[in-house]
């Protein structure tokens, strides 16, 4: 039997044309990131007059080239709404959306380079495994060996090539979930759209499934924009994560510099769990607010009147396998959360102790 054909990288595939030979060039990796996709100043209204309604204001942006890219916010913050407009599903109202440096606003869905994945998956129920891979195939207007070879690729890249002869309802749903994926990347898109593919899975699944969407990325060099709510799946996956609220952009950058270094209290709040202190009752009297991750609080039994820290009355303590969590009501009048493997033990609610908040823990917000 012939070996399935590798999936092409993306610098391959740009150098190749139907029915020609791939042309050697130099990897993608030993050149600096391009930018493929730049989202310059776009706004999105629906409706008109007293019942329009903006669900993006100004939004710029920039991906580059091999990329996991992240839009990451709560329900009707836009992000579905910018995926949209990358897909050629919706047009702005204002700005400029390039692919490749490419103007893309007259080109259909159709027409783009891009594909999406959906959160129902929406495979084809009377086609099997093999013929939903093969459909943008065909679609594309390839045929016979060079089909099979790349559906056989696709298959062995999400790790289900035994399952090519199954229909959809014959699938777990991560086994749909690849099948999607497979279909939506044998067409070698220079941009795949993630529509919150993994929340219908269970959390052991899920965790799994972060784990393979990164690693198929990586594999095949392809462009990948992920929309979804969740902070956790955001922080593992992403090269890069884009913060959103209400149509606008929040905060753009690595997830250690979303995570370590919010630039504003919605980011602080919104990605992981934060504590926020008016500056001055935590030495910063120039901040409006501050911001402490429940795993930099300290605690201590200790509450004598030359203890460091702020004295207050423990809430509740929760055990939660790796780590306790528990609540603090500070006497000054606000309640912080501490979270680690190894709190001052016993704890109980009513006891009284210390909380410590060190220096370098500490991010001052701009609002």
């Amino acid at each position: 039997m012939k070996a399935p054909v590798p999936m092409q990288t993306l610098a391959e595939r740009s150098t190749q044309l139907p029915g020609e030979a791939v042309v050697a060039v130099e990897p993608p990796a030993a050149r600096p990131p391009a930018k493929l996709v730049e989202i310059q100043r776009v706004t999105k209204t629906f409706g008109a007059g007293a019942e329009a309604v903006a669900a993006l204001h100004d939004v710029s942006l920039t991906i580059a080239t091999n990329e996991f890219f992240t839009l990451l916010g709560p329900s009707g913050c836009g992000k579905t709404t910018l995926l949209r407009l990358l897909a050629g599903f919706e047009q702005p109202t204002a700005g400029v959306i390039l692919l490749d440096g490419k103007h893309v606003a007259d080109d259909p869905p159709n027409k783009r380079p891009v594909n999406t994945v959906f959160q129902s998956y929406a495979l084809f129920p009377h086609m099997t495994v093999e013929q939903n891979v093969a459909f943008g195939l065909e679609r594309l207007g390839m045929r016979g060996r060079r089909v099979t070879d790349r559906v056989a690729a696709m298959l062995g890249l999400v790790r289900l090539e035994t399952l090519g002869k199954r229909r959809p309802d014959q699938l777990s749903g991560g086994q749909q979930q690849r099948i999607a994926l497979a279909r939506a990347l044998a067409p070698q898109p220079r941009l795949l759209l993630l529509d919150e593919p993994l929340s219908a899975l269970d959390l052991k699944l899920r965790r799994g499934m972060q784990v393979e969407l990164k690693r198929i990325q990586r594999e095949t060099g392809i462009t990948f924009v992920l929309v979804t709510h969740d902070q956790e799946e955001a922080l593992s996956m992403s090269d890069r994560i884009a913060v959103m609220d209400r149509g606008r952009v929040l905060q753009v950058g690595r997830p250690q510099d979303i995570y370590e270094r919010p630039t504003s209290r919605f980011v602080a709040d919104f990605i992981g769990e934060a504590n926020v202190l008016p500056g001055p009752l935590v030495g910063h009297p120039d901040a409006a607010s501050v911001a402490i991750r429940p795993e930099r609080v300290e605690l201590s039994i200790a509450t004598h009147a030359d203890q460091p820290g702020l004295a207050g009355r423990v809430l509740d303590v929760t055990y939660l396998g790796a780590t306790t969590s528990c609540s603090v009501a500070l006497d000054a009048g606000f309640t912080v959360k501490a979270e680690h493997g190894n709190l001052p033990s016993p704890l109980a609610p009513g006891q009284r102790v210390t909380c410590v908040f060190p220096p370098g823990a500490q991010l001052a917000l701009a609002d």
